[in-house]
């Protein structure tokens, strides 16, 4: 059975999924960026779509699940945000039983706003045969609705107000099942399908008679499943990669169809295409994703984004990251802890390097031999393509190439006509004047013109770095001797 610790390290991802788009910098809802909330993942109540307020009812995940025993099972959690709506409300009696709401309430110098925050929900079906599997199952995923309270003090340790916390009910269906793939019935083809079960007619209305666009998106977001994602766990049996399938389960991996959910390896890895744990996500990742090991907290990102909003966040004014602290606890979390961040965890998330290894050679070895410290040096057969007396006579810097009739070599003066694979960014080149900085050939025996526009400011500079434009031959046009006066080299 898939282990804790398996299932644990795809949570930390999953984590990391199931946040992601909850909170934009600069965490504060005046930024614009947080106006429209809840970007992935989110199922709100059918008719959404079509009234414009909203997102796709349902996702479904398709992948393969090899039973290896009779006692073949699975476990499969959805995990999504249950939205909530913060109201702030101040005290107006010294009796302590009377507040009043209010759009912004300052206490001990944090100001509370009205905000939709979200708590963590998790259905887990356990223990599903392949026998309930082939025959399929349907849950029904009830949420209750509540309401929170939440004293606030001031400096003084007296009450000052306090945050009334209102979630409302959601209602879904997750139907589980599988069938026998048409090539191997020893495979089989597993779909898990989540969906709001609640109308847009039966959303509770705004308090507005004429709500905006965002109001009612608002409104629709309390009942809707946010960041809504899966992770199904095997037991005596694997769960076979879509992202990179084994050759015996390419043609039914590529018959598997997927909605708003993308499923990727993300447990303990059985083989180099299988694992005992799925993501199904609903952004795009490859298999086996995780957590870089360098980001210090929960940005919820991998190491080269905490580097940029961690110094994103060090540039906020105080007053953006009071706005930010009451905002939200968990955005609050990441402004303390970015400026109380050691110079030695900053420098962490910069230039981490990962998967250098050289690639092993794809050609024979033919021959080995040892360096004079020992070390085994082997010698490999060059591939079908390289030609090492063809390789040699190669010289770049001296090679000459002859348009129409006309020498064309390093230092020639030339104009650009962009036809061939031109893309817009050469277009912008046709007709400008260049210098002919080398001559290259490719192992297909195709011709290359390096060349820095003649009138660049910073053509020494992209010559020092070898950062040219390249061009076909046809591409070029060689000026005459009175064309070339004035183009500097």
């Amino acid at each position: 059975m898939t282990t804790t610790a398996s299932l644990d390290n795809a949570k930390r991802v999953a984590d990391a999924v199931l946040y992601e788009g909850y909170l934009l910098y600069p965490y504060r809802a005046t930024s614009s960026k947080n106006r429209v909330r809840w970007q992935f993942g989110v199922l709100s109540p059918a008719g959404a779509v079509e009234q414009m307020v909203g997102e796709e009812p349902s996702l479904h995940v398709q992948c393969l699940l090899q039973p290896l025993g009779p006692a073949a099972r699975i476990d499969v959690h959805v995990r999504f945000l249950q939205t909530q709506w913060r109201a702030p409300e101040q005290l107006v009696d010294a009796a302590g039983e009377r507040f009043d709401p209010v759009e912004a309430l300052l206490v001990h110098g944090i100001s509370w706003i009205g905000w939709h925050e979200a708590v963590e929900q998790e259905i887990a079906v356990r223990g599903i045969t392949v026998g309930e599997l082939l025959s399929g199952r349907t849950v029904d995923l009830d949420v209750p609705g509540g309401t929170d309270i939440e004293l606030l003090y001031d400096g003084a340790g007296q009450v000052a107000g306090r945050l009334v916390r209102t979630r409302w009910p959601l209602k879904g269906t997750m139907t589980i099942s599988a069938t026998e793939a048409d090539t191997d019935p020893a495979l089989l083809v597993l779909r898990v399908e989540v969906a709001n079960s609640a109308l847009l007619a039966e959303v509770t209305p705004s308090d507005d008679p004429e709500p905006s666009r965002a109001a009612q998106r608002d409104v629709v977001a309390r009942q809707s499943f946010v960041g809504t994602h899966l992770l199904i766990a095997a037991g005596d049996s694997i769960l076979v990669s879509l992202v990179d399938p084994p050759d015996w389960a390419n043609d039914v991996a590529s018959g598997c169809t997927n909605s708003r959910c993308w499923p990727v390896l993300a447990g303990a890895q059985v083989s180099g295409q299988s694992s005992d744990v799925l993501l199904g996500a609903p952004i795009i990742l490859g298999d086996f994703p995780a957590i870089a090991e360098e980001s210090p907290g929960p940005l919820f990102d991998s190491a080269e984004i905490d580097e940029i909003l961690t110094l994103r966040i060090m540039t906020m004014t105080d007053e953006e990251k009071q706005a930010a602290r009451g905002t939200d606890p968990r955005a609050a979390a990441i402004i303390d802890r970015s400026d109380t961040m050691p110079p030695e965890v900053l420098e962490r998330l910069h230039g981490a390097l990962r998967g250098f290894d050289p690639p092993e050679p794809d050609f024979p070895t033919i021959a080995t031999s040892f360096d004079p410290a020992g070390k085994l040096i082997e010698r490999h057969e060059p591939p079908p393509w390289f030609n090492e007396q063809a390789e040699a006579s190669i010289a770049p810097e001296t090679d000459v190439v002859r348009i129409d009739g006309v020498p064309v070599s390093k230092n020639s003066r030339v104009r650009l006509r962009p036809s061939r694979r031109a893309d817009a960014h050469d277009m912008f080149l046709a007709g400008q004047l260049a210098v002919v900085r080398r001559i290259d050939r490719d192992v297909d025996g195709e011709t290359h013109i390096a060349v820095l526009l003649a009138n660049d400011p910073a053509a020494d500079l992209h010559d020092w770095h070898g950062r040219y434009y390249y061009f076909a031959p046809e591409e070029i046009e060689p000026l005459t001797s009175a064309d070339a006066r004035g183009v500097s080299s």
